[in-house]
Formats: C-alpha cells, sequence, structure tokens
C-alpha cells in the first residue's frame, strides 16, 4: 500500500476515509478513542498544507438523515482533539466548503446516503463518484470500517490516487505479526455474547494459537456443548454442534481450550442483580452467568503469564456493571503486567480498558476495528483494504 509519504498533498484537496463511530449518550460522546485515533494521520496532512476533507459514519441511519445520528457532536470534540476549527456540513454529505490550504471540514454522516451502503455496484459507484468531485486525493484511514465493501471505503479509492493513512498502516503491521510467525505461546482470548460472530476466526486460530481462552456470552455454549447446566444463560442453541466439532478440533491439535471454571450466576441481568460465585459446570437452572468467576480470572492469568504473543477481542462479562466487570479487569491487568506483545482487538474490549481508568499505553497495540481485526485474522480478504492496495 502507498503511504501518506507517498503523496503530494501541499495545496490539494484531501479525502480522508476516517472511523468516528463513537457511542453517543444523546449527544454526549461515551467513548472517543476512535476520534482521538484519527486525529494524527488528519494533523500529519494539515500540517503539509493539505485542504481535508473527512469522511465518516455514525451508528446505522439506513440511508436517510436521522438527527440521532448527525456527526454534530463528532465535529465538536474533532475541533477540540485538532486544536483548531473543524468546518461542519451539517445535512450535506456530498458537498464541503472552501477550503484554504491546512483547513479541515467534516461531512455529515456517509450513511445518511443509500449509495454509501448498497449492495448494487451501480448506485455505490454513483455515490462515490459525487464523493470524488470534492476532493483530488483519497487517504483511507478507516480501520474499523475497511471490512466494508462501502462507496467510501471500496469504490472511491479506485477514482482518486489513494494511500493508506497511518492508522491504517501501523493496524496491518500489527495483524501480520500475529498472522506470520508470531512468538510463543501464543495465546487469544475471546469473549463477548456470541458464539456465531466468531465462527470463522475460532476454526482459523484453531490451526495457529498455543492457547484459546474463552469467556463472556459465548462461554456458555461451550459449557452447554460439553453437557452442562447453564441455567438462563445466554446460549446458542443452534452453534452446539459447530462447538463440538471446535472443541474435537482442539484437542486434535493440541491447542489448550481454556474454559471457565466458575462464574458470577446472577437472579436476572441487571446493574444491581444479587448473585453467588458457581461451579462452571453447575449453574442453577434459574441463574444467569454474567461474568467468570475468581478461580477462573486467576486461572486465566496463570495461561497469559509466559505468553510471548496475545490477542483479546470480547469482554469476561458485563463489564458496563460495575459488579460484573471484574473478569475484564484481571484479564486486562493481566496483559499490561505480560511482557508479551498484547493486541487489544477493538470493540468492546477497548471500551472497557477506558472504563475500567487502564493505561493504553499498557499495551503493546489497541486497535479500533473489533469487526476488522477478527475478518483479517479469520483470513478474509477485506474490500477496503484492497481498494488501497490497488
Amino acid at each position: 500500500m502507498k503511504t501518506l509519504d507517498e503523496l503530494d498533498v501541499k495545496g490539494r484537496r484531501v479525502f480522508v476515509r476516517a472511523d468516528l463511530n463513537v457511542p453517543l449518550d444523546g449527544e454526549t460522546i461515551t467513548d472517543d478513542g476512535r476520534i482521538r485515533a484519527s486525529v494524527p494521520t488528519i494533523r500529519t496532512l494539515l500540517d503539509r498544507g493539505a485542504k481535508v476533507i473527512v469522511g465518516a459514519h455514525l451508528g446505522r441511519p439506513k440511508g436517510s438523515p436521522n438527527p440521532k445520528y448527525s456527526l454534530a457532536p463528532v465535529a465538536r470534540r474533532l475541533s477540540e482533539l485538532l486544536g483548531r476549527q473543524v468546518a461542519f456540513t451539517a445535512g450535506e454529505v456530498t458537498s464541503a466548503p472552501s477550503l484554504e490550504d491546512g483547513e479541515v471540514a467534516l461531512l455529515e454522516n456517509l450513511r445518511y446516503e443509500p449509495g454509501e451502503e448498497s449492495k448494487d455496484d451501480a448506485a455505490r459507484g454513483e455515490f462515490a463518484a459525487r464523493l470524488a468531485e470534492l476532493a483530488d486525493l483519497y487517504v483511507g484511514d478507516g480501520f474499523g470500517a475497511v471490512h466494508r465493501k462501502h462507496a467510501s471505503v471500496y469504490d472511491l479509492p479506485k477514482l482518486l490516487e489513494h494511500a493508506a493513512g497511518g492508522l491504517v498502516v501501523a493496524e496491518v503491521e500489527v495483524l501480520k505479526r500475529l498472522t506470520g510467525e508470531p512468538e510463543r505461546p501464543y495465546v487469544v482470548v475471546l469473549g463477548g455474547a456470541k458464539v456465531s460472530d466468531k465462527l470463522g476466526v475460532i476454526a482459523n486460530l484453531l490451526t495457529k494459537v498455543d492457547r484459546l481462552l474463552i469467556g463472556g456470552g459465548m462461554a456458555y455454549t461451550f459449557l452447554k456443548a460439553q453437557g452442562h447446566e447453564v441455567g438462563n444463560s445466554l446460549l446458542q442453541e443452534d452453534q452446539l454442534d459447530q462447538v463440538r466439532g471446535f472443541l474435537s478440533t482442539a484437542k486434535e491439535k493440541g491447542v489448550d481450550l481454556v474454559l471457565p471454571v466458575d462464574v458470577l450466576a446472577a437472579t436476572h441481568f441487571g446493574e444491581d442483580a444479587p448473585y453467588e460465585v458457581v461451579d462452571a459446570t453447575g449453574i442453577p437452572a434459574d441463574r444467569e452467568g454474567l461474568d467468570i468467576g475468581p478461580r477462573t480470572r486467576d486461572l486465566f492469568a496463570g495461561k497469559l503469564a509466559d505468553a510471548r504473543t496475545v490477542f483479546w477481542n470480547g469482554p469476561m462479562g458485563v463489564f458496563e456493571f460495575d459488579a460484573f466487570a471484574e473478569g475484564t479487569r484481571a484479564v486486562a491487568e493481566a496483559l499490561v503486567a505480560s511482557s508479551a506483545f498484547t493486541v487489544v482487538g477493538g470493540g468492546d474490549s477497548a471500551a472497557a480498558v477506558r472504563r475500567l481508568g487502564l493505561p493504553e499505553d499498557g499495551f503493546s497495540h489497541i486497535s479500533t476495528g473489533g469487526g476488522a481485526s477478527l475478518e483479517y485474522l479469520e483470513g478474509k480478504t477485506l474490500p477496503g483494504l484492497s481498494a488501497l492496495e490497488a
């Protein structure tokens, strides 16, 4: 991929596809990590005298304007982080203000336009052509969107001279390190709600890792597949055969697949729900597991202690509730204490690191793209990367 250093940007209009898809509570940004990650590339271009037009999406407005998904709060925060005014084209997706060298504008949510996410090549192409009229050059820096075949990610770079931004370059370098010849022991920690979200990556990782630690909601499908009672815990009945296959493959390949040995079993899903610590193999029928228990925290930390490479994606419990955040904290702290090359795989894991107040520089890399990272590790071709490589 061509990089920023190979582009002559002074005095030219540069379209930067960023990933600014941040969580909002009303108009309050609750985690600005993705905005902060986008700043270095934008600042580099501005300092080199470019006229920067930033395009991004927020949420799922489904092809029509919706004030709930406006990027206005993002424009305000980006202005603060850059230390200069970001012109914002409220409600306008395909028109940008006249800019001087070193000035920046943010377009309204690209997903307000149906062409952005269209499955129809012609519709996407038409929208990309309108975006191309705004700029002379394209920089792809929205790693969290590169697994999407969307107009601004896949079609637009075909129409303009293009390069990868610093964030995308850094993400790809990390993922190549994980998929090439990682230092061993290589340990992967997977959590989150659903096994079905990670089928491909689990299948691929079982041929590459030394240990696979499973927590979060997905662990209960694994426990059920072993014949254990999981009560009212999150369960994907339709994935049991698939999971039994994973357990068998792990045994055949000599992969140490580690499941929780105890859990926090609550009376219901709620922040103040009463709970007790129970063996993972005997969750009461009227309880649901909301976090891994203290013995599992110690077990997982021990399995991470001698690791040389670690990839972590997905929380160990409902970390948004303080009572059920300690499992996720334990894994994160084990990574911070480790001397391994540690990668936090974006999404909820990255949000948990920030919510729990852990030092971001305690990890080797915190990805901005959970889904993109997983698809790369699964071995899939990512449309946004293939477009930048062309």
